[in-house]
């Protein structure tokens, strides 16, 4: 295996191909504006790139970096041009509908979803090693041979990811939890704020505001795009996601509403005592990251 096509040169295809190359691959991207295909050559990230998507000839694997509504589109306008062994794999956060329709499609799929995303979009934040020491999924299935599947996982380790594999449905049901519901939670905290009917007091918060807010609003200032085709695309998942989270805004409503300060201090000290659970602190930080 020596050469990759990227389609997509975003965030997420530019750094790819910065990864890549560094580990020897000849890359070759594939975009929708020249524009794009020509910073992606002065930034070092493909080695070849234009706007036709014949440019896949020759590739031993595929990665599809589009927007989650044009990944089935993509593949099944591409596999006129692939060699009989090629593998193909995607980036989607939501992988549902994707990986039975490119199963169907292509013998050589697996479905992949780097957890690496940026509040800001676009072939100008892409960075090497922006996959180091963060989880990259794969989502294999019955179907998926176990050389397809081989092959994947040695580029994932060549990022220096965090690999981890599981089915197509658990996936989505985990990402709606720890990705998708936070970008609707944010949102909503950001549009309750500007519900202060005082204009001074809405311009006193804005200034106060600090890392606090600053933390728990970062999600919810990235690309609506993004967010829209989460929810769209995961809807099952992020609807019953966003029940259960209601259900603990009303709780905590409720503790607040009656004056249950030991009941507060009991959920308080149950969210704090989680928290570690799913991510680990800035300030204590994993071996890997001292290192």
């Amino acid at each position: 295996m020596s050469k990759i096509a990227i389609i997509g040169l975003g965030l997420i295809g530019g750094s790819l191909g910065l990864d890549l190359r560094q580990k020897g691959y000849t890359v070759v991207g594939i975009a929708r504006r020249n524009e794009t295909c020509y910073q992606a050559l002065t930034l070092g990230a493909v080695d070849q790139a234009g706007t036709d998507l014949s440019l896949v000839q020759g590739a031993d694997v595929v990665f599809i970096c589009t927007p989650i509504d044009g990944v089935i589109a993509t593949a099944k306008a591409i596999v006129p041009y692939l060699q009989t062994h090629a593998v193909i794999t995607d980036v989607a956060s939501v992988k549902g509908a994707i990986v039975p329709a490119l199963t169907a499609l292509w013998p050589h799929f697996v479905g992949g979803h780097p957890m690496a995303g940026k509040a800001t979009a676009g072939l100008g934040v892409a960075e090497a090693n922006l996959f180091r020491g963060k989880p990259y999924v794969l989502t294999p299935t019955e179907q998926t041979s176990a050389s397809d599947l081989a092959t994947v996982a040695a580029l994932v380790e060549h990022l220096g990811a965090d690999l981890y594999q599981c089915h197509p449905q658990a996936h989505d049901r985990a990402v709606a939890w720890i990705s998708h519901l936070p970008v609707m939670v944010s949102s909503g905290l950001i549009q309750a704020c500007l519900q202060e009917p005082d204009p001074e007091i809405l311009a006193l918060a804005q200034a106060l505001a600090s890392s606090g807010f600053r933390d728990t609003s970062r999600v919810g200032g990235g690309v609506p795009e993004l967010g829209t085709l989460m929810a769209r695309h995961n809807r099952e998942a992020l609807l019953q996601a966003l029940a259960v989270y209601q259900g603990q805004l009303d709780h905590l409503t409720q503790l607040i509403q009656t004056e249950n300060w030991d009941g507060l201090s009991l959920f308080l000290g149950q969210t704090q005592a989680a928290r570690p659970t799913y991510v680990q602190s800035p300030l204590e930080p994993t071996d890997q990251e001292a290192g």
